[in-house]
């Protein structure tokens, strides 16, 4: 409906900054208690016995997701504060192994990479912001979102399909950034409580409480 509202005005072509890109806050503190302030991200893939689920260990202000990927490989990614990390020298083979639950799931897999990491990264939102005219920002470039919430990739395409429909039509930057709070806003403030529990030691005692369709839901655009 957005796309047949007016004519396209192409003789002023707006642009869309950074689709697919991670937002970096230079500068942010690295703190314990807000989880990945200043934080890092880390993944390999392991081979042997997979189990058909998406399973997430929350430990000491950190978590870890298991998914089975092609190959028949499993896929074990993680995001933990560099504060943390940096006790055991950034090794996150030496980190998960401090961890009861997470090395026994682990036991029986052998990693056949080597650990992929990015940092430091902060998860924030452009919403408040007031966009430069014939600026339209999408992706990550507006809003980064927690990976445990599973909705980045959903909330990147939702995004970018409003900056490409309004630098196409002509719409005014600010709309269309408003337009992306009022459908990606519920999402990040459920992950922004979920996040500060994490970090505060709560989510691996109340989350299992917590009927898994209920956070689907509001994790959610």
């Amino acid at each position: 409906s957005r796309a047949t509202a007016a004519t396209p005005h192409f003789s002023r072509p707006g642009s869309i900054a950074k689709i697919g890109t991670v937002s970096i806050i230079t500068g942010a503190a690295s703190t314990c208690r807000a989880l990945l302030r200043s934080g890092q991200d880390f993944k390999a893939h392991f081979e042997g016995s997979t189990q058909d689920a998406v399973e997430l260990f929350f430990f000491a202000g950190s978590y870890i997701g298991l998914n089975p990927v092609e190959g028949g490989l499993t896929n074990v990614c993680g995001l933990g504060p560099e504060c943390d990390l940096a006790k055991f020298g950034f090794d996150i083979d030496e980190m998960l192994d401090t961890v009861p639950e997470v090395r026994e799931r682990l036991a029986p897999l052998r990693r056949v990479m080597e650990w992929m990491k990015v940092g430091p990264l902060a998860f924030r939102n452009r919403f408040q912001e007031r966009p430069e005219p014939n600026h339209y920002v999408a992706g990550d470039a507006l809003s980064f979102v927690d990976p445990f919430t599973g909705s980045g990739m959903l909330s990147a395409m939702m995004s970018g399909r409003i900056a490409g429909a309004g630098a196409a039509m002509g719409e005014a930057s600010s709309e269309c950034i408003a337009e992306a709070k009022r459908q990606l806003h519920r999402p990040f403030e459920v992950a922004h409580f979920l996040r500060d529990a994490i970090g505060r030691g709560w989510a691996e005692k109340f989350l299992p409480l917590v009927p898994g369709s209920l956070l689907f839901r509001l994790t959610r655009p």
